[in-house]
């Protein structure tokens, strides 16, 4: 076990993201490596992979009951990805939302609602990568981006999340452990003073798990006191297999309503 001696603020990376080569290659064993070094491993993860197929399943546990989602995540560098979020609880076919891009347009589509989007892909701000910003001021540029705050951003990029959610509070490794049939490592945040869920407890804490490999972030799971309020957990992990450009497409009926 090791605790986090000072507040990590390493998520952001000056180098662009192309030129971009993982600062760790390989974790040292378990009982070796310590948060901050851990924390570095999995703010790289997107560098370790030329593709992903990655698949999560989320439980939430609040006032309407227990929701269950379905995240499927594809992913080509650069600029390539496909995140498909499936709501249990909803009839097929209006049961899932599908995010797309191609890297300089994102294309989205809501079964759900009828609703379909096509715009430019956004760009970040000028100006945060300067010197005289804090390092908590900066972002992280991905090679490929995902949708904003979503499930599958955590996971593929997780260095803005460690750096501002888990880095808040004291954190300590829990040791090694086993997700999606992968080797994975175990870290515990107790009542971090930054939470991104409604129920901001002085007793909350957060359970991750960072794939050993790779560094994704392959377990989310958020307590408040002994309830567990939320819990992710990837189920597959395929990495470098050819994914073609089709799986990338995009099809939304034509009586969908186009809001831009």
């Amino acid at each position: 076990m090791s605790d986090l001696p000072a507040r990590w603020t390493r998520a952001a990376v000056a180098t662009r993201p192309a030129a971009r080569r993982p600062e760790i290659a390989a974790l040292p064993g378990s009982r070796d490596v310590d948060a901050a070094t851990l924390f570095t491993f999995m703010r790289d993860a997107e560098l370790r992979f030329r593709t992903l197929r990655m698949r999560i399943e989320e439980r939430t546990w609040g006032a309407p009951g227990e929701l269950q989602r379905i995240h499927e995540i594809l992913l080509r560098h650069p600029g390539f990805a496909r995140v498909t979020v499936r709501h249990a609880e909803r009839e097929i076919p209006r049961d899932h939302e599908v995010w797309a891009s191609d890297g300089t347009r994102v294309r989205t589509w809501s079964s759900i609602h009828d609703v379909a989007t096509d715009r430019p892909a956004r760009r970040h701000l000028g100006g945060l990568d300067s010197s005289t910003l804090p390092a908590t001021s900066k972002v992280y540029m991905p090679l490929t981006r995902l949708p904003i705050d979503s499930l599958a951003e955590m996971a593929v990029h997780p260095g803005t999340y460690l750096q501002n959610v888990i880095g808040t509070g004291p954190v300590r490794l829990t040791g090694g452990l086993r997700v999606a049939g992968r080797e994975a490592v175990g870290i515990e945040c107790l009542h971090p003073r930054t939470t991104r869920i409604a129920a901001d407890e002085p007793d909350h804490a957060v359970f991750l798990a960072a794939d050993a490999q790779t560094g994704l972030l392959t377990l989310l799971e958020q307590r408040t006191g002994d309830a567990v309020v939320r819990r992710a957990e990837a189920t597959s992990i395929e990495l470098d297999a050819e994914i073609p450009d089709s799986a990338f497409d995009l099809a939304v009926p034509a009586t969908a309503r186009r809001i831009y």
